[in-house]
């Protein structure tokens, strides 16, 4: 089957993709959704610019498209560029990383299923600790680019994500109840390099941006480097 991956850059849509693949499905191209609100309820916002030079390192056509982030009316956005990729790359279906949350899920299934497209979301309701080990195993490199829930703070930012972070989220998890592979929101990370990368995406520059209850890291430069 031909896939078009909802891509953000971050580790779950690129895990679902890999596994996708791995399952013998083919992924035809990437589509990101651009948002110009960075608490839109469907998609990742922070250095979803990075998705080009992603896009680059994987080797796949890229459908970046530009959407004002507004709920519900973002799906409108969402929809026209998977029939974009319908007509430009004849997808049969739509790969997604949802693990956890109902509200996305069930909407990109919405969308597919007005489009007569499969969707598949290998990582649904996997335990996120899992999720976390399974990105160790396959040797994904992955940093946390934001947070936005105590007990993260500012000092995860720009950590690539190893065992003692796993055990770290996982304590975490224990005391505060916090989905560690941050299926409520409470951190985003952006994959530097994974096993369908032909590249690695190194950062050259960034700064932090912080609140009361969040903290950003802003990547303003980067390029990509052999494997």
């Amino acid at each position: 089957m031909r896939l078009a991956a909802l891509f953000s850059g971050g580790k779950d849509s690129c895990l679902a993709m890999h596994m996708a693949a791995g399952a013998g499905d083919e992924v035809a191209c990437l589509v990101t959704l651009l948002s110009e609100n960075p608490e839109s309820y469907m998609f990742h916002t922070p250095n979803i610019h990075l998705t080009r030079l992603q896009a680059e390192a994987l080797g796949l056509p890229h459908l970046a498209r530009a959407t004002k982030g507004e709920k519900e009316a973002e799906l409108d956005d969402l929809r026209a560029a998977v029939e974009e990729a319908v007509t430009a790359h004849r997808i049969d279906g739509v790969v997604t990383g949802a693990v956890a949350s109902v509200y996305q899920q069930s909407r990109v299934q919405r969308i597919c299923d007005g489009l007569g497209l499969r969707c598949l979301s290998p990582l649904w309701q996997h335990d996120q600790l899992s999720i976390l080990h399974d990105l160790l195993r396959l040797r994904f490199e992955v940093i946390v680019s934001g947070v936005f829930a105590p007990p993260l703070d500012g000092t995860w930012l720009g950590r690539r994500l190893d065992r003692v972070m796993v055990d770290e989220l996982a304590g975490l998890q224990q005391r505060w109840g916090i989905n560690p592979a941050g299926e409520g929101g409470e951190l985003e990370t952006t994959v530097l390099w994974a096993p369908m990368f032909r590249k690695r995406l190194v950062l050259d520059s960034s700064t932090r941006r912080e609140g009361p209850t969040w903290a950003v890291l802003q990547v303003e430069r980067a390029h990509l480097a052999g494997p």
